[in-house]
Protein backbone atom coordinates (compact mmCIF):
# COMPACT_ATOMS: atom_id res chain seq x y z
CA UNK A 1 0.00 0.00 0.00
CA UNK A 2 2.79 2.16 -0.84
CA UNK A 3 0.21 4.52 -2.92
CA UNK A 4 -1.48 5.74 0.54
CA UNK A 5 1.75 6.01 2.55
CA UNK A 6 1.09 7.72 6.15
CA UNK A 7 -2.42 8.13 5.13
CA UNK A 8 -3.59 4.63 5.77
CA UNK A 9 -4.73 5.47 8.89
CA UNK A 10 -7.47 7.86 8.04
CA UNK A 11 -8.57 4.71 6.12
CA UNK A 12 -9.07 2.98 9.40
CA UNK A 13 -10.12 5.61 11.23
CA UNK A 14 -13.56 7.08 9.46
CA UNK A 15 -15.67 9.47 10.04
CA UNK A 16 -18.55 7.71 9.18
CA UNK A 17 -17.26 4.35 10.94
CA UNK A 18 -14.74 2.02 12.26
CA UNK A 19 -13.28 0.26 9.24
CA UNK A 20 -10.52 -2.50 9.29
CA UNK A 21 -8.65 -4.73 6.78
CA UNK A 22 -8.66 -8.39 6.91
CA UNK A 23 -7.07 -10.96 5.04
CA UNK A 24 -9.27 -14.04 3.81
CA UNK A 25 -7.70 -16.86 1.58
CA UNK A 26 -4.82 -14.82 0.88
CA UNK A 27 -6.74 -11.89 -0.35
CA UNK A 28 -7.13 -8.77 1.61
CA UNK A 29 -10.38 -7.32 2.46
CA UNK A 30 -11.49 -3.66 3.38
CA UNK A 31 -14.61 -4.12 5.44
CA UNK A 32 -16.57 -1.85 7.97
CA UNK A 33 -16.19 -3.28 11.39
CA UNK A 34 -19.83 -4.46 11.99
CA UNK A 35 -19.80 -6.33 8.61
CA UNK A 36 -16.84 -8.16 9.71
CA UNK A 37 -18.56 -8.89 12.82
CA UNK A 38 -21.91 -10.22 10.95
CA UNK A 39 -19.49 -12.08 9.00
CA UNK A 40 -17.85 -14.14 11.63
CA UNK A 41 -21.56 -16.43 12.14
CA UNK A 42 -20.79 -17.66 8.92
CA UNK A 43 -17.65 -20.54 8.75
CA UNK A 44 -14.44 -19.88 6.59
CA UNK A 45 -15.02 -22.14 4.44
CA UNK A 46 -18.18 -21.15 3.47
CA UNK A 47 -17.88 -17.23 3.28
CA UNK A 48 -16.31 -16.30 -0.46
CA UNK A 49 -15.52 -12.52 0.30
CA UNK A 50 -16.86 -9.48 2.51
CA UNK A 51 -16.06 -6.10 1.96
CA UNK A 52 -13.98 -4.60 -0.80
CA UNK A 53 -11.22 -6.65 -2.03
CA UNK A 54 -7.89 -4.35 -2.05
CA UNK A 55 -5.61 -7.08 -3.15
CA UNK A 56 -3.62 -10.13 -3.02
CA UNK A 57 -0.45 -12.09 -1.82
CA UNK A 58 0.98 -13.96 -4.11
CA UNK A 59 3.13 -17.22 -3.69
CA UNK A 60 6.12 -15.89 -3.44
CA UNK A 61 4.43 -13.47 -0.59
CA UNK A 62 4.28 -10.40 -2.39
CA UNK A 63 1.41 -7.76 -2.12
CA UNK A 64 -0.37 -7.54 -5.40
CA UNK A 65 -3.10 -4.43 -5.42
CA UNK A 66 -5.79 -4.93 -7.32
CA UNK A 67 -8.65 -2.41 -9.45
CA UNK A 68 -10.63 -2.59 -6.78
CA UNK A 69 -9.28 -0.52 -4.41
CA UNK A 70 -9.46 2.38 -7.23
CA UNK A 71 -12.21 3.91 -4.88
CA UNK A 72 -10.48 3.19 -1.73
CA UNK A 73 -7.50 4.98 -2.08
CA UNK A 74 -8.33 7.50 -4.44
CA UNK A 75 -8.62 10.22 -1.96
CA UNK A 76 -6.01 9.27 -0.01
CA UNK A 77 -3.18 8.61 -2.60
CA UNK A 78 -0.08 10.50 -1.98
CA UNK A 79 1.22 10.79 -5.26
CA UNK A 80 -1.35 10.73 -8.59
CA UNK A 81 -1.05 11.11 -12.70
CA UNK A 82 -3.60 12.81 -14.65
CA UNK A 83 -3.63 11.30 -18.27
CA UNK A 84 -4.47 13.24 -21.64
CA UNK A 85 -7.44 11.83 -23.32
CA UNK A 86 -5.35 10.43 -26.07
CA UNK A 87 -3.52 8.33 -23.85
CA UNK A 88 -6.23 7.43 -21.88
CA UNK A 89 -7.14 4.56 -24.66
CA UNK A 90 -4.13 3.06 -25.20
CA UNK A 91 -3.61 3.02 -21.18
CA UNK A 92 -7.01 1.15 -20.66
CA UNK A 93 -6.09 -1.46 -23.48
CA UNK A 94 -2.76 -2.20 -21.67
CA UNK A 95 -0.06 -0.07 -23.23
CA UNK A 96 2.44 2.44 -21.10
CA UNK A 97 1.71 6.21 -20.91
CA UNK A 98 4.20 8.16 -22.35
CA UNK A 99 5.38 11.63 -21.48
CA UNK A 100 3.77 13.41 -23.38
CA UNK A 101 0.66 11.91 -22.71
CA UNK A 102 0.84 12.95 -19.10
CA UNK A 103 -1.04 15.81 -18.44
CA UNK A 104 -0.12 16.84 -14.29
CA UNK A 105 1.55 14.91 -12.31
CA UNK A 106 2.17 15.18 -8.44
CA UNK A 107 5.24 16.99 -7.06
CA UNK A 108 7.90 14.91 -5.20
CA UNK A 109 7.29 11.93 -6.80
CA UNK A 110 10.26 9.60 -6.76
CA UNK A 111 11.32 7.27 -9.25
CA UNK A 112 9.54 3.90 -9.11
CA UNK A 113 6.91 5.05 -6.82
CA UNK A 114 3.14 3.61 -6.95
CA UNK A 115 1.10 6.16 -8.15
CA UNK A 116 -3.14 6.69 -8.96
CA UNK A 117 -3.67 7.32 -12.56
CA UNK A 118 -7.29 9.26 -13.17
CA UNK A 119 -8.27 11.04 -16.50
CA UNK A 120 -8.03 14.57 -16.65
CA UNK A 121 -11.55 14.85 -16.05
CA UNK A 122 -10.75 13.45 -12.52
CA UNK A 123 -11.87 9.71 -12.77
CA UNK A 124 -9.74 7.37 -11.22
CA UNK A 125 -8.52 4.64 -14.48
CA UNK A 126 -5.94 2.37 -12.45
CA UNK A 127 -2.76 1.70 -10.43
CA UNK A 128 0.63 1.82 -11.86
CA UNK A 129 4.77 2.70 -11.22
CA UNK A 130 6.25 5.95 -12.09
CA UNK A 131 9.34 5.40 -14.45
CA UNK A 132 11.03 8.75 -13.91
CA UNK A 133 11.31 11.11 -10.70
CA UNK A 134 9.81 14.38 -11.25
CA UNK A 135 12.63 16.27 -9.49
CA UNK A 136 15.06 14.32 -12.04
CA UNK A 137 13.24 15.94 -14.95
CA UNK A 138 12.89 19.14 -13.34
CA UNK A 139 16.60 19.43 -13.35
CA UNK A 140 17.52 18.47 -16.36
CA UNK A 141 14.89 21.01 -17.72
CA UNK A 142 16.59 23.64 -15.55
CA UNK A 143 20.03 22.42 -17.43
CA UNK A 144 18.83 22.89 -20.70
CA UNK A 145 17.24 25.90 -19.70
CA UNK A 146 20.64 27.65 -18.73
CA UNK A 147 22.46 25.95 -21.46
CA UNK A 148 19.84 28.04 -23.25
CA UNK A 149 20.63 31.40 -21.87
CA UNK A 150 18.03 31.81 -19.48
CA UNK A 151 18.97 33.40 -16.18
CA UNK A 152 17.54 33.94 -12.33
CA UNK A 153 16.32 30.27 -12.43
CA UNK A 154 15.29 28.98 -8.95
CA UNK A 155 17.72 26.59 -7.31
CA UNK A 156 16.40 22.53 -6.88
Amino acid sequence: MNNVGENLRYLVERPDGSYCFRLHRGRVYYVKEALMKWATNIGRKNLISMGVCVGKFTKSKKFHMQITALDVIQSYSKFKMWIKPNAEQAFLYGNHVSKSGLGRVTENMVQYQGVLLYSMSDIPLGLNCARRSVKRDLVSLQKLLKNAGVLNLPQL
